[in-house]
């Protein structure tokens, strides 16, 4: 009975020397998305009264922007041209203003920037945490104290000044 015990420890304990270890890693990529609400794909600022030329105008498109991000990020905007063309005419970009705010799903701890001139690139929104779709409004605000009174084309029923604005998202 002795033999068989020491042989039963003897396999066994030979047993434990084949074990065999293994790494398992975890890799987490970035991943970061950022995606313009589709039915704001286009924003207009109109102006339809005295007063609008006078006080400028306003649009509030919330839930403009939404974002999926594995860690910290910053929101920049930026606009195409340095102006907003219509035909041979234009309007400066940095006579419009761009501000961001918290969306119906906001990015947690987030710092929204205040009304900032639209031109050269300008961040919206920092954030050291990450989130799943997020969401970030965005406001406009066109230019007052009638900035655009000598700008409507004669013969045209409305005349729309455009320019492409680019967002990007980067690592924080």
């Amino acid at each position: 009975m002795k033999k068989f015990i020491f042989t039963a420890l003897t396999l066994g304990g030979l047993a434990s020397l084949n074990a065999q270890t293994a790494t398992l890693n975890v890799r987490l990529k970035p991943i970061q998305t950022l995606v313009v609400n589709t039915a704001q794909k286009t924003v207009n600022l109109d102006y339809n009264t005295k007063q609008d030329y006078a006080d400028g105008v306003t649009s509030q498109n919330a839930d403009h922007l939404t974002v999926y991000s594995t860690g910290g990020f910053q929101v920049k905007v930026k606009s195409g041209n340095s102006a907003l063309q219509n035909g041979s005419k234009s309007i400066q970009a940095n006579t419009i203003q761009v501000k961001a705010s918290a969306g119906t799903n906001p990015v947690n701890g987030a710092q929204y920037s205040p009304f900032s001139a639209l031109g050269a690139e300008t961040t919206l929104v920092t954030s050291a945490t990450g989130g799943v779709d997020r969401t970030i409004s965005v406001d406009y605000k066109g230019a007052s104290q009638n900035t655009y009174l000598d700008n409507y084309v004669a013969g045209q029923n409305v005349s729309v000044y455009t320019v492409e604005l680019t967002y990007t998202i980067t690592p924080q």
